[in-house]
């Protein structure tokens, strides 16, 4: 069992801050990370927005291959997933392929959006996306499935649309000028946080941890690269 689903916390006397969760359903670290946020955050004053994106051109903008795209690097994923899922509680089947085609899955979410937030599906919508995929085992491209799934969440435009189609390219070349170059990517403020193991970084820096505003978060920029590969 997950957490209650909590949009928006806010701390007595407190102004929420503003996350932006990057995040492609193709990702079982994403849904794990999905999962695991309310939880995580509890407690604490923010808001979200989850903006869907392409992880496929992510990959190819930084010149990166994939997780699953490397034999020996795909099976310790889905073997890694499958503990942390045992781990965290959360119910977690992989598809029955995979990687597959997340396009049809991220415009739907996109076409469910509300008019006054095009660029942001709700939680529930994402919610529904992501069980569809992790959970069962059953093929998550299945265009059976998919129309089955269209049904149900009653999108408010064209899946297929132009509209829909540019505010995904809009999200994903977003998110690359912003630094983001996987997901599940939490944007807060000017600071950018990755993947399910920085949830407990992104929850001491919405708590106030005095790190965040000291030297250890740009130390990094200041190391030099010793040896390129060609």
């Amino acid at each position: 069992m997950t957490a209650p689903l909590q949009p928006d916390i806010q701390a007595p006397g407190g102004e929420p801050r503003h996350i932006t969760c990057y995040l492609d359903f193709i990702s079982p670290y994403a849904y794990l990370a999905f999962e695991a946020l309310p939880e995580a955050l509890r407690g604490l004053s923010y808001r979200f927005s989850y903006k869907p994106v392409l992880f496929g051109a992510m990959l190819k903008h930084h010149g990166q291959l994939g997780p699953a795209e490397i034999p020996p690097k795909r099976d310790w994923t889905y073997r890694q997933v499958l503990w942390l899922a045992h781990r965290q509680g959360v119910a977690l089947h992989m598809p029955a392929s995979h990687p597959f085609n997340p396009l049809p899955l991220l415009r739907l979410a996109l076409a469910c959006s509300p008019e006054a937030d095009p660029a942001s599906p709700s939680r529930y919508v994402c919610e529904t996306i992501f069980r569809h995929v992790w959970q069962g085992g059953a093929e998550a491209a299945d265009p059976a499935r998919l129309q089955t799934l269209s049904l149900a969440m009653a999108p408010r435009r064209d899946v297929n649309g132009e509209a829909v189609k540019t505010q995904l390219k809009r999200n994903t070349d977003e998110a690359v000028a912003l630094g983001v170059f996987g997901v599940p990517a939490f944007v807060v403020d000017d600071k950018l946080f990755w993947g399910l193991d920085a949830l407990p970084m992104l929850q001491a820096c919405l708590a106030g941890d005095a790190w965040f505003d000291g030297p250890g978060w740009n130390a990094g920029a200041s190391v030099a690269a010793g040896v390129r590969r060609r």
